[in-house]
């Protein structure tokens, strides 16, 4: 099951673009809640209490929202954005109310287990190229992560999202779409100088010995 955090949150009567560069000068972090059947509400949340939970969010990590002391809120991140300069520095956050009964569309992490067979015994190259997958389950059932066995990969062979096992729920991204490959290694090409022989006779320098004869006896 998906990881849970617990996050304190403020309601906030004011929005728009002063309030909220107002609310960052205070340590505070601009966020707004929505979901089905309610109206978004926004939230301010300490900038130093969010960078202390962040390591441990995801997008398929349940948070448990407290507004202003109220019974906790279960909600998903749909969207943070950092600032352009500071990329360490949040400006907003985005949080979606889910309900227990209600399924959710959630991206989860692909974690890939063991060393292939094409990189332990040939030399290849594992390429790592769908690193996550979208699915559609009840919140109780997101799964912390999807993990998939690679080592008995070879060079040339494929995991594609077909492959993959999920326990509850159904995957939605495109089937047929490669997790990962292992290339063979590559070989480093070396440039062959063809050497084009001469075979041109050689000017000479003075005349041959016989014509130098010649003239001399003329003389």
């Amino acid at each position: 099951m998906a990881q849970q955090v617990n996050l304190a949150a403020a309601s906030r009567p004011q929005t728009g673009t002063g309030a909220a560069r107002a609310l960052r000068r205070a340590g505070q972090v601009p966020a707004v809640i929505y979901g089905h059947g309610r109206d978004p509400e926004p939230l301010a949340i300490d900038a130093g209490d969010l960078s202390r939970l962040l390591p441990r969010m995801s997008a398929s990590t349940i948070l448990d929202v407290t507004v202003d002391g109220r019974p906790p809120i279960r909600a998903l991140l749909r969207d943070l954005q950092r600032h352009a300069l500071r990329s360490s520095t949040i400006v907003h956050l985005d949080l979606y109310e889910i309900h227990a009964d209600e399924e959710v569309d959630v991206r989860v992490a692909i974690h890939l287990n063991g060393v292939p067979d094409g990189v332990r015994n040939f030399g290849g190259v594992l390429d790592f190229v769908h690193r996550e997958v979208e699915i559609r389950v009840l919140p109780g059932d997101i799964p912390a992560s999807i993990d998939v066995d690679v080592t008995n990969l070879a060079i040339g062979h494929s995991i594609f999202v077909r492959d993959l096992v999920l326990a509850k729920g159904v995957i939605l991204d495109d089937e047929d779409s490669a997790i990962c490959t292992v290339v063979a290694p590559r070989v480093e090409e070396v440039a062959v100088v063809e050497v084009e022989e001469d075979l041109a006779e050689p000017e000479l320098i003075r005349k041959p010995k016989a014509e130098d004869d010649e003239d001399a006896d003329k003389e």
